[in-house]
């Protein structure tokens, strides 16, 4: 059903549906695109400025729903506000869902995101969930809800614990959200999968990752006011900024100049050559570095052609958010049978079972015993061993006589591993 009209049945795949934590993150990726759009038709005289958008739509600003927050002191305001017919706000506030006028460092201007977190574990209180839907609500859901207001502001280290022991608490403890045991270190599951994790992400890297964005489009970008804002207030020092104060005369324009390569290159010189300006005279000991200097530069010729920004750990040389978390978590190079474990047609459950035997730690009675319960440790199913993952599933009796059955089913010999990890690295036939 459609604005109250019944209609074709329409298939969901891959969309993302109402209310969803990253619909304003679409919302202005869809925005940049579309600004860039307009920009190259108007640069291309395709297109040119309009100004009765408000008459041609029928969309007028409602005043009555709007504020005037003051910054500084404002005079007249009250004869401002009743010519607008508006209201005046104050800050902190909010705008597009992202908090205003709130220090950067708060902890309170997260208080929202923690509050969604909440609810929504609320709705899932005494549900039983198996694993593997756990695994995908924390990715579709908890992980995703801090997204877009990380990709703009740093969060503070203590949020950031806050958010990941929910995300571990419920991916161990289900929606009871009791004191469970976590099976596999947090560090551990924060890896890719053939790495031996479950692909999730751990916020602080994330959080760094996404305001790197920032950067290489403070790099790339020219003519955009945000950067026009930013480098009149802070200015620009090797292609970034530093919003701090300065502590002395330091900075381009003051004490020193910047050299362009333009000005270090003679091209009325032959096929050019370089031009080295020095602004005192050389000591003794400086001669012979400017002589390998000079040696080193002879056989360059610069290109005047104006210089371009390349991310280097990723393809076509452009930064993306994922290719910046790699670089930064940079986990073990170890080898795990990650492909024998997560296949398409297995159901998630199974696969996050085989996932725990594999690091071994399934809760059987040798590692309840690490952890301080008193229990005999005596295999239940043929009563002869100790019970341990890789007896269990693999040794014991009552596992060998089903492994055989299996078998022999697809007329197979096959010399068993000591291990499960063993196990997942061989192939069967």
């Amino acid at each position: 059903m459609v604005n109250s009209v019944f209609g074709k049945e329409q298939k969901r795949e891959g969309c993302v549906g109402q209310g969803d934590p990253l619909s304003p993150y679409l919302f202005v990726m869809g925005m940049e695109v579309l600004d860039v759009l307009i920009r190259r038709v108007v640069e291309g005289g395709y297109l040119s400025g309009c100004i009765i958008r408000g008459a041609a739509s029928g969309l007028r600003i409602n005043l009555a729903k709007s504020e005037i927050i003051l910054v500084g002191e404002v005079e007249e305001i009250h004869e401002l506000v009743v010519e607008l017919g508006c209201r005046v706000g104050s800050l902190p506030s909010h705008y597009l869902g992202l908090p205003l006028g709130v220090p950067n460092r708060a902890t309170s201007m997260w208080d929202g995101v923690e509050e969604r977190v909440r609810r929504r574990l609320a709705l899932w209180k005494r549900q039983y969930i198996s694993k593997g839907g756990r695994i995908i609500f924390v990715k579709s859901t908890l992980a995703s809800m801090p997204i877009y207001q990380m990709s703009i502001f740093r969060m503070p280290k203590s949020v950031a614990k806050r958010l990941e022991k929910a995300q571990r608490d419920f991916l161990w403890g289900g929606g009871n959200l009791k004191g469970k045991i976590h099976l596999v270190k947090w560090d551990v599951v924060c890896t890719d999968k053939n790495k031996g994790g479950l692909d999730l992400r751990k916020i602080v890297m994330l959080n760094k990752a996404l305001l790197g964005k920032w950067i290489w489009r403070f790099a790339c970008e020219k003519d955009n006011l945000w950067k026009q804002v930013i480098t009149t207030k802070y200015g620009q020092e090797d292609h970034g900024w530093r919003s701090k104060k300065a502590s002395g005369a330091v900075g381009v324009g003051v004490g020193r100049r910047d050299v362009t390569i333009e000005e270090m290159w003679d091209q009325n010189s032959g096929q050019g050559g370089w031009n080295l300006i020095s602004l005192r005279d050389f000591n003794d000991w400086e001669l012979d570095m400017l002589g390998e200097l000079l040696h080193i530069l002879r056989g360059h010729r610069p290109s005047l052609e104006e210089d371009s920004f390349m991310w280097r750990q990723g393809r076509n040389g452009l930064f993306r958010v994922k290719e910046a978390y790699r670089l930064l978590d940079n986990p073990n190079d170890i080898v795990f049978p990650s492909r024998s474990i997560w296949v398409d047609r297995v159901p998630t459950k199974i696969a996050f079972f085989t996932w725990e035997a594999t690091w071994g730690k399934v809760l059987t009675l040798d590692r309840l015993q690490i952890r301080g319960v008193q229990l005999p440790n005596c295999c239940f199913l043929c009563g002869c061993e100790e019970e341990n993952v890789n007896h269990i599933l693999i040794h014991c009796i009552m596992a060998r006589a089903l492994w055989d059955i299996i078998l022999g089913l697809v007329d197979v010999k096959w010399v068993f591993p000591e291990t499960v990890k063993e196990f997942g690295r061989r192939e069967i036939g």
